[in-house]
């Protein structure tokens, strides 16, 4: 049996983030906001060289 996911052509990832959007958007209002500072996230980048972090020169 297939994922319903994989059946209409989305990956996992974009399936989640649909769920996730449908869920805030459930969400009573007063909890809507404390969710919605949640939907941003950071990503820290670093490079790597010859097995070990590379500090980036400035």
């Amino acid at each position: 049996m297939t994922n319903a996911w994989r059946a209409v052509g989305i990956t996992y990832i974009q399936y989640s983030n649909i769920a996730a959007r449908v869920l805030r958007e459930a969400l009573r209002t007063e909890l809507r906001a404390d969710a919605a500072k949640r939907n941003d996230s950071h990503v820290k980048f670093t490079p790597w060289a010859n097995g070990k972090p590379a500090h980036l020169k400035e």
